[in-house]
């Protein structure tokens, strides 16, 4: 695993990385039904599994893996694992939370296969898989009963033991790296964090951490209330190999975002935006052209370390992208003097005035 993290490390200073586009956009493509869900082992289940992505790794695999393999021909150098909502506590939707561990070690098994064989095909291009760790459809920050501020559905314990499970069985699995992603709310990121690094104690072993927050408005904080820069300064103690951003409005409006994290962050910088904004029947219509545009711009501005696409983004804004930074230098990690970085909603920094 070290050589393999090296590698990763050696690569990144080289050129800059492309990472997969939307699981969730292609699997919808596929219009699947009740049945293709449930598959012969939940034929019978109580409730309905339609929309239960994570669990076609179990009972729909060749529709996982021919996803994984059309970003891999795209371009990507880091596919992510259909695991986002793979947790005992997203699982509970479906009365599933005695699979979540199952599911992250087969989608992890299910990536490597996939990636392990294009690496093979072009050992020249080596290809990674990152752990996909969602937020949770949770939140530890903000009570989801107006009329009772102080209420939450889960407590940190709560979120850490089902983050353990996931990460545990991601490794099991073969991933290469934990993304700890779509953050938007800051304290189930720093669950996600302890559990994972909990993890690592336990097995002895160490992977790379990615973090990515999204903003949920334009003036750029997250769920739970924080800046872009204070969410950087509440995470930066997981010495992550990348921290970035992802969702939101696209990369034309998340540029702005994506300047103030370059600026501030001593770290690599990870980047995949939806395909624009949504229209009034929630497709993405921003074309593969325009969202390679947008991020070539970025590359240009050495703005970028990693880059990829969410919502609405395919095979085709995969390659796109990565035809758009083809050739281009890696954003240099800059190095920033010691101070006291604080943050609350809002960060400050302290530094020493007779420095």
């Amino acid at each position: 695993m070290t050589n393999k993290l090296d590698l990763l490390n050696k690569l990144a200073s080289e050129r800059i990385l492309v990472m997969d586009g939307a699981m969730g956009t292609m699997i919808q493509k596929k219009k699947l039904q009740e049945a293709d869900y449930r598959g012969e082992r939940f034929k019978d289940w109580p409730s309905d599994l339609k929309g239960n992505n994570d669990l076609l790794v179990l009972t729909n695999p060749d529709v996982i893996a021919d996803i994984h393999d059309a970003f891999l021909a795209a371009g990507a150098d880091i596919i992510e694992t259909d695991t986002f909502n793979g947790t005992s506590i997203s699982m509970a939707d479906y009365d599933m939370q005695s699979l979540a561990r199952e599911i992250n070690v087969e989608g992890a098994r299910l990536a490597r296969r996939v990636a392990d064989e294009w690496t093979a095909r072009t050992p020249d291009k080596p290809r990674f898989v990152a752990g996909s760790v969602g937020p949770t459809n949770k939140t530890l920050s903000v009570s989801p009963d107006v009329n009772n501020p102080g209420f939450r559905e889960v407590n940190f314990d709560d979120v850490v033991a089902a983050y353990e499970e996931q990460v545990d069985g991601l490794i099991e699995g073969g991933a290469d790296i934990i993304l700890i992603e779509t953050v938007f709310d800051t304290l189930n990121a720093k669950a996600a964090i302890f559990a994972t690094e909990n993890v690592f104690e336990k097995r002895g072993t160490k992977l790379p951490i990615m973090l990515s927050c999204t903003v949920t408005d334009m003036s750029g904080r997250n769920l739970s209330g924080q800046t872009v820069e204070a969410f950087w300064y509440s995470v930066r103690h997981a010495k992550p190999f990348t921290i970035g951003l992802n969702c939101a409005f696209g990369a034309e409006h998340l540029r702005p975002h994506a300047v103030t994290l370059s600026r501030i962050a001593d770290a690599r910088i990870a980047i995949y935006p939806n395909a624009g904004l949504p229209n009034e029947m929630g497709e993405y219509d921003e074309t593969p052209e325009v969202t390679g545009g947008h991020l070539k711009e970025w590359a240009e501005e050495g703005l970028l370390n990693i880059v990829g696409g969410c919502c609405g983004t395919t095979p085709e804004h995969i390659a796109a992208i990565a035809k758009a930074v083809e050739g281009m230098q890696p954003r240099r990690v800059p190095k920033h003097k010691p101070a006291m970085r604080l943050s609350g909603i809002d960060p400050i920094t302290i530094i020493n005035a007779a420095e």
